[in-house]
């Protein structure tokens, strides 16, 4: 197994009738911004650096975002924060992604979300999460060095301990619960990072200031020096 076996499983994928029913109109009923551009309109892979140490999970693409430039967290104003903060804190080489052709590159970490379609509302329905899981599964299996992951929301917070349970991993007892700066150390050698998602909802009424952010990454990178 590879990542280009797999990116190419999830950019041909056609699991769930209504998200590729989704994807594929709002790429061709085009807002107008962006009615001039040619739209991805596929399931987005993740991306980053193959021996990351840090794995950053998101929900899924965002319409006019991912769906439109095919890369994750690109395009679109949810992107803005995660790739300065992941500028200034060492794990990409610019603070900015436009487009899938930018020359931006991941340094130790790696990009994904729990769901690969952009979904109606940006509200995956249960049998779209479990779908898209396997996805997942085997991203983790490949990505050998991770040591750190960061959940980028409850969602994808809870999807991920989901996700390991599925893999045979024992889950703490109580369920850790999420908010935002939690650190959670997994007994199979990773530690679970939280974070509120960087939406454009979150950032622009103050509910996840860049210093906030910036504080979670700052974590990680401690993590990975102290290993």
């Amino acid at each position: 197994m590879t990542h280009a076996k797999l990116h190419q499983d999830v950019i041909s994928c056609q699991l769930c009738p209504r998200l590729v029913t989704h994807r594929k109109m709002v790429s061709q009923v085009k807002v107008k911004r962006f009615r001039d551009q040619l739209y991805w309109g596929k399931p987005v892979p993740g991306f980053g650096d193959p021996r990351a140490k840090v794995l950053i999970i998101g929900l899924a693409p965002g319409a006019q975002g991912s769906n439109r430039t095919g890369r994750a967290f690109t395009g679109d104003r949810s992107g803005e924060l995660l790739y300065q903060v992941l500028y200034d804190t060492g794990l990409c080489n610019q603070p900015t992604s436009v487009s899938c052709n930018d020359g931006l590159e991941l340094t130790r970490c790696y990009i994904t979300a729990v769901v690969r379609c952009a979904p109606p509302a940006n509200k995956p329905l249960p049998e779209e999460f479990d779908a898209c899981r396997p996805y997942l599964v085997r991203e983790i299996q490949l990505l050998k060095n991770v040591c750190v992951v960061v959940a980028l929301g409850k969602l994808a917070f809870d999807q991920y301990l989901k996700t390991c349970r599925v893999m045979g991993h024992e889950i703490p007892s109580p369920k850790p619960q999420f908010s935002h700066g939690a650190v959670v150390p997994l007994s199979w050698g990773i530690t679970l990072l939280a974070s509120y998602h960087p939406s454009q909802q979150n950032t622009q009424t103050g509910k996840l200031t860049y210093t906030m952010f910036a504080q979670v990454f700052l974590k990680a990178q401690a993590l990975l020096n102290a290993t």
